[in-house]
């Protein structure tokens, strides 16, 4: 049995655990309130722009978007994996790495698959598995949307060039801090869409012509589709290390 010396130590070395997570906590909670604003005022826009650019496509013929929505047989896949650059925030990153895990089993076991790294956390678990062609984790330091539009650019010239044949987006959608959905989305090609499901409405006068509102507003649509991704994992990240930290605050107690 542990003499009252240790007991005390002991209970001191908590204490100071306490107080650090009791700080991060609330670190993580002004930190969130910041990133929660950015994303909810962002979706509306996002799902404009996309709905329009499908509306517009479902009307035109299927080459009409250009070298972004040639659809080719699929031999090689890049995967551009979502994760931050720090730890301590419960299974935020783990299910990530889980998700691409699963997503290579079930879809692209027979293909060749290499991973893009937004965030350091991911890049140390995945390298270990799959070949990581790079790992960008400064683009945290200033989240902006036009740092993060030249990274889109990037990953547009891989597929336009033939590089790879097709692109998914693996990420944690924000629901609410306590709630992250990883998320696998396609990036390119732009997936067609039937010219059923479109919303026609012939008041619309197009000026210039339909074709090229289409080729302009792709690739702002996928740099905006990059941003909302990076986004939602920025705030799903504060939301869990907020959650962990009060978790752990409570087990100090």
């Amino acid at each position: 049995m542990a003499n009252l010396k240790e007991i005390r130590n002991r209970i001191t070395s908590i204490k100071s655990t306490m107080q650090i997570t009791s700080a991060m906590k609330m670190v993580s909670a002004a930190k969130l309130k910041k990133a929660q604003d950015a994303i909810t005022a962002m979706r509306p826009y996002s799902s404009k722009l996309t709905e329009l650019l499908q509306n517009l496509s479902a009307t035109l013929d299927s080459d009409a978007g250009g070298a972004y929505s040639t659809q080719r047989e699929v031999s090689k896949v890049l995967l551009v994996v979502v994760t931050s650059n720090r730890g301590l925030c419960g299974g935020f990153n783990s299910s990530i790495s889980k998700e691409v895990i699963k997503t290579v089993k079930e879809k692209y076991s027979d293909v060749e698959v290499d991973l893009f790294a937004i965030g350091k956390k991911g890049a140390d678990v995945l390298s270990k598995q799959f070949n990581i062609i790079e790992t960008k984790n400064d683009i945290y330091d200033d989240l902006t949307f036009d740092n993060v539009a030249k990274l889109a650019e990037q990953l547009m010239n891989l597929y336009s060039e033939g590089t790879y044949d097709k692109i998914e987006l693996v990420y944690n959608q924000f629901k609410n801090a306590a709630t992250q959905i990883p998320q696998v989305e396609q990036f390119l090609p732009i997936k067609p869409i039937e010219r059923g499901e479109a919303i026609t409405n012939s008041d619309y006068i197009f000026e210039p012509s339909k074709e090229e509102i289409v080729l302009a507003l792709i690739p702002k649509s996928l740099k905006t589709q990059l941003y909302k991704s990076i986004r939602d994992s920025f705030a799903s990240e504060h939301g869990a290390r907020m959650t962990a930290m009060h978790k752990a605050t409570d087990n100090a107690k």
